[in-house]
């Protein structure tokens, strides 16, 4: 499954050589940079933990790798794990002695507790379910209400048990009579399925394990009868053994049998690293199924025809989703058209193309009134268009032309009403009624935020310019009166992978930081989709490259708009936005002052053979198992370039212990490794969270306190008035 952007997934946020191959890398430095300046957080009054180097190493096509730390990818090693209390104890120590942390902690919070909060809105018989969250409650509930006038109730409240399990996917029943849904503990994501009636509450017997979460998504489509469904399971383990999450199938489950006796109906030995999603037609007449091999690929696209599945189009066609228009199956295609096109299969089992590339990136199509509506972008700017049922444009819908990101778009085939959610940089998420005959779009929810001031908020652009001359927009948010004037505290964020876009998203708790003065940046850069599939690809395997330019280039560009300097600019990513920091790290250690790098991933040369997510990630990454692959990835993987005696920033690094997407161990290696090897007397933290995973589904509180930690670590570092 793929490593997820923690700023726009679920609003979360949260030595000596290594290699003998990097010997002769060479790290060029831009005559903007400048050396470390020890301006604002001191540095620790105490040395970091000793991390002990034991021989080890890897020869991979006649080069051989040194990996020193290699012992700490043994969790369950006491000496492991006493280095991690130890690197806890010592985080903890340094942040301690930040300055007013206490305070910036507090406006965080006081931030985040907002009004209710609504989100992932799904429309089945009429009903609308979705997810409803109550700050400072631990989870969301999910709910339903008859749509539009009828009371909303609660189905499913995991919060009298802390918040530590979470619903991870709902789906409703065609007629919205049952409703299905998956639950996940500690962080770990791995799916169990249960059932419900909605009209009464009640529970059903049926549990159903494994039912992917972590490594593969979860998926499920209901029988048109209602009695059963089929969903994605892994392969039950032996009695008393681990499930392997490998090998995901897609299996039926009638309700009240036992899990044991579901049978599979597809996907037996379709691929180790199988990922499928399943869509249903309205009445769950049809059903497809798009099959990937491993994250960031193209499908295969099947079709269930008598009680088989039959393939429709092979990854030639690059499809990248599907969504069923009535009982027309409407493809989103990339081989011939860069932006996307659609193509749409007739029930008569006719296939051709429904609309022709346009303005903008395709990112979504979903049914709308009598047609269908198709979601795009253009870097940061994000539209919905909507069509008739021949593909005939009517309108584009009117929400704000810039600075939102749509949420989500809940309606149904033939109904002329649709539900749509959408947010910007200062504008809490909102649902508004959308007529689809006369345009007219009534507010009918929206949350409440803790402060007048996000309306203040400014946003500009600018461009950064990268190695290969590509344009890279960059979005800059300010507060009246913020003006460029060389030395803004600044945060810059991105992601770059995967074909995930970086987004317009409500601000939240970092409001605090704008409120101070602080500026904060989002940069477009390759491996996203902003601009179409050709935008990603330009991130891809051997062109990966491109993206970590791409970062540098916007972080150059706020300097050259006098935004900010070296002294007073720090960066952020989570996952593979982790990685992305780690390249920044030893490929740029003296242009940035300080860098929080979330679930990171650090150690490129081990992610794809030593843990399970990592073998899903080759069809973005790349295989080191190919020479030419291998040497690409050795060039810029973190770990292997980080160089003694070397000037580093400022890093604080996070993990969950039970983080299914990304190895805890690559945190704690690059760590030991930034520890062993920094001269410039900065610090370099770990802050491993015991109970926790990825993010995904982690408790109100989980997340409020990683905000609060990575503005504490940034203010101190960064210089900024918390005051």
């Amino acid at each position: 499954m793929r490593v997820f952007p923690l700023a726009v997934v679920a609003a979360l946020i949260m030595g000596t050589g290594i290699a003998h191959a990097q010997d002769g890398a060479v790290h060029t430095r831009s005559s903007t940079e400048m050396t470390l300046l020890d301006t604002k957080g001191a540095p620790p009054e105490v040395p970091p933990p000793h991390t002990a180097r034991h021989a080890a190493s890897s020869t991979l096509h006649g080069v051989v790798v040194q990996d020193p730390y290699r012992w700490l990818e043994n969790p369950d090693d006491p000496a492991v794990q006493q280095w991690i209390k130890a690197q806890n104890g010592y985080t903890e120590h340094v942040i301690d002695t930040m300055p007013g942390n206490e305070a910036l902690s507090k406006r965080v919070r006081a931030l985040a507790i907002t009004s209710t909060t609504r989100s992932a809105p799904r429309m089945a018989g009429g009903t609308l379910f979705y997810m409803q969250e109550t700050p400072p409650q631990p989870q969301p509930v999910l709910m339903a209400q008859a749509w539009p006038d009828g009371k909303a109730r609660a189905l499913v409240d995991l919060n009298k048990d802390g918040g530590g399990e979470a619903i991870t996917a709902y789906w409703p029943s065609p007629s919205g009579r049952y409703l299905a849904y998956g639950t996940a503990e500690g962080g770990s994501e791995l799916t169990t399925i249960h059932v419900l009636d909605v009209k009464t509450g009640q529970s059903l017997a049926d549990t159903l394990p494994y039912a992917g979460g972590g490594t593969t998504p979860q998926g499920l489509a209901w029988d048109a009868d209602e009695h059963g469904f089929v969903y994605v399971r892994f392969p039950l383990p032996p009695s008393g053994q681990d499930v392997k999450q490998f090998n995901a199938e897609l299996v039926h489950h009638t309700l009240g049998a036992s899990a044991g006796s579901d049978k599979v109906v597809f996907g037996k030995g379709y691929s180790e690293v199988a990922e499928y999603r399943l869509l249903s037609s309205p009445g769950a007449k049809r059903l497809a199924v798009l099959a990937n091999i491993g994250d960031g690929g193209a499908a295969e696209v099947y079709v269930r025809r008598d009680g088989h599945f039959q393939k429709l189009l092979g990854r030639r066609s690059n499809v990248r989703g599907a969504s069923w228009i009535g009982q027309r199956l409407v493809l989103e295609e990339f081989a011939a058209a860069p932006r996307g096109r659609l193509l749409v299969r007739e029930p008569s089992g006719e296939l051709h193309v429904l609309l022709p590339p346009a303005k903008g990136a395709v990112q979504g199509v979903t049914p709308m009134g009598d047609g269908f509506a198709v979601v795009r972008s253009w870097g940061p700017d994000w539209w919905i268009d909507q069509y008739d049922d021949h593909a005939k444009f009517v309108r584009r819908v009117p929400l704000p032309k810039s600075g939102i990101g749509i949420g989500g778009i809940a309606a149904e085939h033939g109904r002329e009403h649709a539900l749509i959610s959408y947010g910007g940089w200062g504008l809490p998420s909102r649902w508004v009624d959308y007529d689809t005959r006369t345009g007219k779009l009534t507010t009918v929810f929206e949350v409440k935020p803790a402060s007048d001031a996000y309306a203040k908020i400014r946003v500009q652009r600018i461009d950064g310019v990268s190695k290969d001359g590509t344009h890279v927009p960059v979005t800059v948010l300010s507060m009246p009166g913020v003006t460029p004037n060389g030395k803004r505290p600044t945060i810059l964020y991105s992601y770059g992978g995967f074909d995930i876009p970086i987004t317009p998203h409500f601000v939240g708790p970092y409001l605090a930081w704008l409120e101070r003065g602080g500026v904060l940046a989002y940069a477009n850069i390759r491996g996203g989709n902003e601009f179409g599939e050709a935008w990603h690809a330009q991130g891809q395997k051997l062109h990966k490259q491109n993206v970590f330019d791409d970062f540098y280039a916007a972080g150059q560009a706020l300097k050259k708009a006098h935004w900010t300097d070296t002294a007073h600019l720090g960066i952020m990513g989570g996952s593979n936005g982790g990685l992305l920091m780690g390249t920044q790290i030893v490929q740029h250690p003296t242009a940035y002052r300080a860098v929080v790098s979330m679930v990171g991933i650090y150690d490129m040369i081990r992610h794809e053979t030593n843990f399970a997510n990592g073998k899903y990630n080759v069809s973005e990454y790349g295989s080191v198992s190919d020479a030419a692959q291998f040497r690409a990835t050795l060039k810029y993987s973190p770990l292997q370039n980080v160089k003694p005696k070397t000037p580093y920033p400022a890093v604080l690094m996070t993990t969950g212990a039970n983080d299914p997407r990304v190895a805890p161990w690559q945190s704690r290696k690059f760590t030991a490794a930034l520890q062993n090897a920094s001269n410039s007397g900065q610090p370099i933290l770990l802050l491993t969270r015991m109970h926790a995973g990825h993010g995904i589904g982690a408790p109100f509180a989980q997340r409020v306190g990683n905000t609060a930690l990575a503005l504490g670590f940034f203010a101190g570092e960064l210089g900024l008035d918390v005051h």
